[in-house]
């Protein structure tokens, strides 16, 4: 971890003491208990699933999953199997995305497909999701199991609807929200449904909280998007989704905003010169001159607007302002 990585690393920490004091607790007993739920008595899968799990993310999804879950009751062994169930399929899709990707880092370090080769880590990814169907049916967590795998679905949906409609590089902005939708925030909108459920048994709260979760996700997602047009380290290259030919919202912007020769030459450098660097430059001043990174600064706020709108017809709580410290993060953080 580089210096850069390791202030931003403890710039996130020291933001999310607030939220931390709230489910300090939860989140270390939800460590123990994802690690025995990832135990394996073959070797191989063994080494990798330590692997993986010394190399964990922020873990912001069991965060929403605890915190969506006290907002409406004590936290139960329900609640803990739904963050280890939304963690083990965001395990598996990240696994999985790298190879779809062909990508050999994953938060700084070796993929697991860079290091024990793709049909080994398409094993470990149908491994964890598994684990995760495994959890819920010997325990009867038949809703949260139907929560989390209507995300699942819309997860591969949106991944698949973003290859059809980015071949021909003329996305319009309905579908790109249909994509980030079902592609980015299923999967966060449903951590907040499966933890609300947990506690509160209402269909009417966990519906209002998978609202809440989905434009969180979608703001999060913006924010990844705008992340192509920084200049910071930010753990991914600026410009890779321009390499990548991915239409983001700064871009689908510009390229709705150009004239119809500026938009034929961009889109002749994003199909056939999206690996040089100076084009890839130039594509980046024109969105920005174009007021693309600020149309999309604009939808992302108004995104975590909404879901911090939502987050208001709850009672004030502790709880519910450590949501509101999380939705904030996911538009304010640096990487």
């Amino acid at each position: 971890m580089n210096q850069l990585h390791l202030e931003l690393y403890c710039l996130y920490f020291t933001k999310m003491k607030f939220v931390k004091d709230i489910i300090g607790a939860e989140l270390e007993i939800f460590e123990k208990k994802f690690e025995s739920a990832v135990n394996s008595n073959t070797p191989l899968l063994d080494r990798i699933m330590k692997y993986i799990i010394k190399r964990k993310g922020k873990q912001l999804r069991p965060m929403f999953v605890f915190l969506s879950a006290k907002l409406h009751g004590p936290v139960n062994e329900t609640t803990y199997r739904a963050a280890a169930l939304v963690e083990l399929l965001h395990t598996a899709t990240l696994v999985h995305d790298d190879v779809v990707d062909e990508s050999m880092e994953r938060r700084g370090f070796f993929s697991i497909n860079a290091i024990w080769k793709n049909k080994i880590a398409v094993l470990v990814g149908d491994y964890l999701l598994s684990k995760g169907l495994l959890l819920s049916t010997s325990h009867n967590d038949f809703d949260q199991l139907h929560i989390l795998s209507d995300a699942v679905k819309k997860m591969s949906e949106g991944e698949l609807l973003q290859i059809e409609k980015s071949r021909n590089l003329n996305l319009d902005e309905d579908i790109y929200f249909e994509i980030i939708r079902n592609k980015t925030a299923s999967l966060l909108s449903s951590a907040c449904a499966a933890g609300a459920w947990s506690t509160s048994n209402d269909k009417a709260i966990t519906e209002k909280m998978k609202i809440f979760g989905e434009k969180t996700g979608i703001a999060f997602q913006i924010k990844d998007d705008l992340f192509d047009y920084g200049t910071a380290d930010v753990g991914k290259p600026t410009g890779n989704d321009i390499k990548e030919k991915k239409l983001t919202l700064p871009l689908i912007y510009t390229l709705n905003n150009v004239p119809k020769s500026e938009k034929k030459a961009l889109i002749y450098t994003l199909k056939n010169e999206n690996k040089i660097p100076e084009k890839i430059s130039a594509v980046i001043k024109t969105v920005i001159a174009t007021g693309g990174i600020d149309y999309a600064t604009q939808k992302m706020n108004q995104y975590r607007d909404d879901a911090l709108g939502i987050l208001n017809e709850f009672g004030n709580s502790p709880e519910k302002n450590a949501l509101e410290e999380l939705v904030r993060y996911t538009t304010d953080r640096k990487y």
